[in-house]
């Protein structure tokens, strides 16, 4: 179970640009939820994303799985049993490494690196199978530098790095944002299939609306660092997308977005 209790986040504080986002902020993610955020810019919902993950510091409250704080570890400690799939294709992997290179890092999270060759040739045949599970044939391309693929490829690839060692908790940051529609399809199918097959808990931002309705067990509506709609299980099921959009449209305009 992933829980923020009692969050308090302020932009700036004491300047003139201070902004109180989160105040007193709560929220619980169960163990095997797969969670939709929606809203507009400047809601919280990516804030929420770095608190959870240690990228940026908060001025109260705390972050706990299964009841055990994690408040005072690092980004780089709570990533041992975190993913993090981000908005920028290029993002959470090298581009001027092959394919293997940055593979090779993923299989290696969490253990130390020492003098010896990074790129394990034993696991070659292992992340060939890895790749012919997303079906679009790079299992032939190790040996490309990931800066050459398409930015499709890159975030397919991403997401299996991301999923590569044993871990609890996905977090998909607008994960399909930087992508065209077809492409963007396929990432999510296939990341709705990882998430599945992993029995991962997973936490996804997206401004797309019908992903949030289509995908998850859990939607989550934010607005100025509140919730102001929470649906899970049947009810989530029951949820159309002009639900959605019509209360999306409604608290735009009222905060003038």
């Amino acid at each position: 179970m992933l829980e923020l209790r009692d969050v308090t986040k302020i932009y700036n504080p004491g300047a003139v640009t201070e902004q109180r986002l989160f105040q007193n902020f709560s929220l619980t993610v169960e163990e095997g939820q797969f969670v939709a955020i929606v809203g507009s810019n400047g809601s919280g919902k990516t804030s929420m994303l770095n608190i959870i993950c240690g990228s940026i510091p908060i001025e109260g409250g705390d972050v706990l799985v299964d009841g055990t704080s994690i408040g005072k570890l690092r980004d780089y400690q709570r990533y041992a049993g975190m993913g993090r799939v981000y908005q920028n294709p290029s993002a959470g992997t090298c581009p001027n490494l092959t394919m293997l290179e940055n593979l090779s890092l993923a299989d290696n999270k969490g253990r130390p690196f020492g003098l010896g060759r990074a790129v394990d040739r034993r696991r070659v045949d292992f992340y060939r199978e890895r790749l012919r599970s997303l079906g679009l044939g790079l299992e032939e391309k190790l040996d490309v530098k990931m800066g050459a693929l398409s930015g499709g490829q890159r975030q397919a690839v991403a997401l299996l790095m991301a999923t590569m060692t044993p871990l609890r908790f996905l977090i998909l940051d607008e994960h399909t944002a930087a992508l065209d529609p077809k492409t963007a399809d396929a990432v999510m199918v296939l990341t709705d299939r990882v998430i599945r097959e992993k029995k991962l808990t997973a936490v996804m931002v997206t401004h797309n609306l019908r992903y949030a309705v289509e995908y998850g067990d859990r939607i989550l509506m934010m607005n100025r660092g509140r919730v102001v709609l929470d649906r899970a299980g049947e009810e989530k099921r029951s949820t159309s997308m002009d639900d959605i959009l019509s209360m999306f449209n409604r608290i735009s305009m009222e905060s003038g977005s």
